[in-house]
C-alpha cells in the first residue's frame, strides 16, 4: 500500500528522518508517534504529496506519488488536519459534500449516488444528526468527526491524520481513535494517524511508528512494546509503563 524506501526528509537545513524504509498496509490502524518537532508532520505532507522528499522514494501501490496526479492523489489518500475550517453558514452537510469533489464534474454537482455516499460518510462517522448544523456551531469534537466523514467520502484507500485528538478531551479522544480503529479494520483502509496519547495509541493502534531523530522504527504495536523504545524515549526514571494494562503510572518514591 504505502512503501517508503530509504527516504530523508528535512526542515530547513536540519535532517529530521535519515534513510528510512517500511511499508504501510490496509487494514490498520498506525500510530505516529515522537517528541514535538522530530518530523510526525513532516512525514505525513510527505506521504500526501504536500511537502518535499530530500531522499528515497514514496509509492503508494508500487507508483511514485511524484508520478500520480491531482486528481489520483485525492482518490487514494485523504488528509485530515487540526484547523477548524470556519465557513459562515457552511453546514456540514456540504462540508461532507466537499470530500467528492475528486469525483465530480467541473462544476462540482453532485448526483444521486455522490448524495448516498456523503449520507453514508456521516452514517460512518456517526454525525448524520449534525447534517443540517452550521460549522461554525460545532464542537472541536464534533468538528473532528464531521472532517473524518469528509475524507471517507472521498472514498480513499488511505486516510492521514495530523493530530486528530488536539483539543479535545480524555473521552473525546479515546471515542475519536476508537472510530478510527474500527474504520480501519471494517472498511479495509490504512489509516495513520500523529498523536501524543502514548496510552491511546498503544492500546489501539495495530502498530506504532515511532520518530526519534533521525530514525523511524515500524513495528507491530507488541514489538515495540517489548523493545523498551517507548520508555526509553518518552518516560523518565519515576514513569513506569504498564505493559499488561498499556498504562502508564508513576513510580512510588
Amino acid at each position: 500500500m504505502i512503501k517508503l524506501s530509504d527516504i530523508t526528509l528535512a526542515f530547513g537545513h536540519r535532517e529530521l528522518i535519515a534513510h528510512a524504509s517500511t511499508e504501510f498496509t490496509r487494514g490498520n490502524l498506525i500510530a505516529l508517534l515522537g517528541r514535538n518537532g522530530t518530523g510526525k508532520s513532516t512525514l505525513l505532507r510527505a506521504i500526501a504529496a504536500l511537502g518535499s522528499v530530500q531522499g528515497g522514494t514514496i509509492e503508494i501501490d508500487g507508483r511514485p506519488i511524484g508520478t500520480l496526479s491531482p486528481t489520483e492523489l485525492a482518490r487514494n489518500i485523504a488528509f485530515v488536519n487540526t484547523e477548524r475550517i470556519e465557513v459562515e453558514a457552511m453546514t456540514a452537510y456540504e462540508l461532507v459534500a466537499i470530500g467528492r469533489s475528486p469525483y465530480t464534474d467541473w462544476m462540482g454537482r453532485l448526483t444521486d449516488d455522490d448524495h448516498a455516499i456523503v449520507e453514508e460518510s456521516m452514517r460512518m462517522a456517526s454525525v448524520e444528526s449534525l447534517a443540517n448544523r452550521k460549522v461554525d456551531t460545532l464542537s472541536d469534537g464534533e468538528c473532528q468527526r464531521v472532517m473524518i466523514a469528509r475524507a471517507l467520502a472521498q472514498q480513499t484507500p488511505i486516510i492521514l491524520l495530523d493530530e486528530p485528538t488536539a483539543f479535545l478531551d480524555l473521552p473525546n479522544r479515546y471515542e475519536l481513535c476508537t472510530l478510527l480503529a474500527t474504520l480501519a479494520h471494517t472498511s479495509n483502509r490504512c489509516i495513520i494517524f500523529s498523536t501524543h496519547e502514548l496510552d491511546i495509541a498503544l492500546t489501539l493502534a495495530d502498530s506504532i511508528a515511532l520518530v526519534d531523530t533521525p530514525h523511524l522504527t515500524h513495528l507491530p504495536t507488541e514489538d515495540m512494546i517489548a523493545s523498551g523504545n517507548i520508555e526509553r524515549l518518552f518516560l523518565g526514571n519515576n514513569v513506569h509503563f504498564d505493559t499488561k494494562s498499556r498504562s502508564i503510572r508513576f513510580k512510588r518514591e
